[in-house]
């Protein structure tokens, strides 16, 4: 059976800034086995794409809204993209 492969622009806001979220989700996307970037915004908010199986990238949305001690999501907007090739990594962008 093959895994759908999906990918999403999502856009997150709350306290997403300046406390380890780029880090805490490049994180947890490779230990799922997701590709992508995530990047901060001027306006204090953090896009990012992500890609891969679409159970483990829910499973990333669900760890984005739990957050931790510091990151406290209040949005998550996401929006479906076309699957990009090539992609290997998950990448912070700057």
């Amino acid at each position: 059976m093959e895994k759908e492969i999906v990918r999403f622009f999502a856009r997150a806001e709350g306290r997403v800034q300046g406390v380890g979220f780029r880090f805490f989700v490049q994180q947890n996307a490779a230990e799922l086995g997701l590709c992508g970037w995530v990047r901060n915004m001027e306006d204090g908010s953090v896009t990012m794409e992500v890609q891969g199986a679409a159970k483990a990238v829910e499973a990333l949305w669900n760890k984005i809204w739990q957050g931790n001690g510091y990151i406290r999501v209040s949005g998550l907007e996401t929006q479906a993209q076309e699957p990009s090739s090539g992609e290997r990594e998950f990448a912070i962008r700057y």
